[in-house]
């Protein structure tokens, strides 16, 4: 059985996310969590929200199931929208900001 969780325009970079993501890809749930709270990365906080949810809506759908045996078959992290801002440069010119944005898949099963 498969259940995901989705999580959309987190204020971090796609690059920088993907970076803690390919540390816990195919992981099981506990040990994935304990990677996740043990980093010092924005995007690990936000990565630990999205799969503490997954495991929430497997614990939804199967009440029977134990945690300890879902792995994270799949983790993707895109890049989503980007705030545009524009900051004030010398000589009445404006330098552009661009402030990344990124969404979070993750997929957890409990066959492996």
């Amino acid at each position: 059985m498969e259940t995901s969780a989705f999580s959309r325009q987190n204020r971090v970079s796609a690059s920088k996310a993907r970076l803690v993501a390919n540390e816990i890809r195919g992981f099981s749930l506990p040990e994935a969590v304990d990677t996740l709270k043990a980093m010092p990365q924005k995007s690990a906080g936000l990565i630990l929200k999205t799969l503490i949810s997954a495991g929430a809506n497997a614990k939804y759908k199967n009440p029977s199931l134990i945690e300890g045996k879902l792995y994270i078959r799949k983790i993707t992290v895109d890049e989503g929208p980007t705030l545009k801002r524009f900051h004030a440069r010398a000589r009445g010119r404006a330098g552009r900001i661009r402030k990344r944005t990124s969404n979070i898949l993750v997929v957890l099963s409990d066959e492996n």
